[in-house]
């Protein structure tokens, strides 16, 4: 069993709030994390719900009961974004086991869709919940030898630890159908699976690129409107992330539309049809895919309370990633998949525009190189463990 950093961190927060909310994509390892609290220094073991259980459903038809019952203990609810009036029930359960003398340690709340369960808890829970977001394995939950299947094959346990290539594009592929033909029709939204999908993979072709939200209307034969409806939809189910631009007094005309990447670079690949590291290396969207695939890593291990976005001009100063981390420090990174780090001229300019704390390159390579300017290039572990070291 992977061990997975976040883990600590859930332990230190179930010791400070009343409730903790896990958020995070199906089969990231969530029940298995929740699961593993049951061998931890709790003074009893948890108890654990599975909301899409109907054995365990049909527990928390007399909520109250149930939870009376369990004053002395951790209680975990698996999915619990499928019961949204759940939420005022466990505020009146906190507030009395607060009064009763235990502050912290009430819940542990999984869920798969962040802004439904934020909008559902942040309006019954405020003051009374923390919330963790789960990814997919990165460099660091990870042996040397794996780096390149994590890349590969993305970070979702089951793909990355599958016995063969073939194996994990077979459970990626169906992991992709089951979130279009089932969990997104569940939380609601109409939209045709086909549909989704052919955005979805516009979304892996364009990988890195500017959101385009007319050319993609186009596309699909629909409107602006929707274009950002579906992709509110992918950010909201922790599939895609939206990297805003970074705002600067800088006297430049600088870009205003947001990238967007797949999270999971496995993904990526899968819906491009791509199954080998030759498949990838074949293809143009390997520099992108390596790109997304560095800077997802990179938000993974930053600090908690991170800011992250890119740099653009319109003559083509540009930075990758722009970490503005706690303590007010910036540091601007560069990522280059080849074996050799190389500084471009807009990577120089857009240095001097923002002056950043910190420049750095993300490189193929294992060794550090100080490069000119007050460059450093180094490997994606070496950086995020620093990043981790940082907080």
């Amino acid at each position: 069993m992977l061990s997975r950093r976040l883990s600590t961190l859930v332990n230190r927060r179930l010791q400070e709030f009343p409730a903790v909310a896990l958020l995070g994509p199906r089969q990231v390892g969530k029940t298995t994390l929740a699961r593993m609290l049951q061998q931890n220094a709790f003074e009893t073991s948890p108890d654990y719900l599975d909301l899409e259980n109907p054995v365990d459903a049909s527990k928390l038809e007399d909520v109250l009961g149930y939870l009376s019952s369990r004053s002395d203990k951790l209680v975990i609810i698996d999915e619990v974004q499928r019961s949204p009036d759940l939420f005022n029930v466990l505020r009146g359960v906190i507030d009395e086991r607060i009064l009763s003398g235990k502050p912290t340690g009430h819940f542990l709340l999984l869920g798969s869709a962040s802004i439904d369960l934020l909008h559902q808890s942040s309006e019954s829970l405020a003051g009374r919940i923390a919330y963790l977001e789960l990814a997919p394995l990165d460099s660091l939950e990870v042996n040397a030898d794996q780096q390149t299947d994590l890349w590969i094959r993305g970070g979702f346990p089951r793909s990355l630890l599958a016995a063969s290539e073939d194996s994990s594009a077979a459970w990626r592929e169906n992991f992709i159908t089951t979130y279009l033909e089932r969990d997104i029709p569940q939380l609601g939204p109409r939209i045709p699976a086909e549909t989704l999908r052919r955005f979805w993979t516009m979304l892996a072709h364009r990988q890195g690129a500017l959101l385009n939200a007319a050319e993609l209307a186009r596309s699909l034969a629909v409107d602006g409107k929707t274009i950002t409806r579906y992709l509110d939809l992918l950010v909201d189910l922790l599939l895609v992330r939206r990297l805003t631009p970074f705002h600067a007094n800088v006297g430049k005309r600088l870009v205003k539309s947001p990238k967007t990447y797949i999270r999971d670079s496995g993904l990526v690949h899968t819906l491009l049809r791509l199954e080998t590291l030759d498949d990838v290396l074949g293809h143009p969207i390997a520099g992108a895919s390596w790109e997304g695939f560095v800077i997802e890593s990179l938000c993974r291990t930053a600090p908690p309370r991170t800011r992250f976005s890119f740099y653009r001009t319109a003559a083509g100063a540009e930075i990758d990633l722009i970490l503005e981390l706690p303590g007010d420090r910036t540091w601007a990174v560069e990522v280059k998949r080849g074996a050799v780090p190389s500084v471009s001229r807009g990577f120089h300019t857009a240095i001097g525009d923002i002056k950043p704390d910190r420049a750095l390159i993300i490189y193929a390579g294992k060794e550090r190189v100080a490069k000119p300017g007050g460059i450093d290039a180094l490997g994606l572990s070496d950086l995020s463990a620093e990043l981790v070291a940082s907080a």
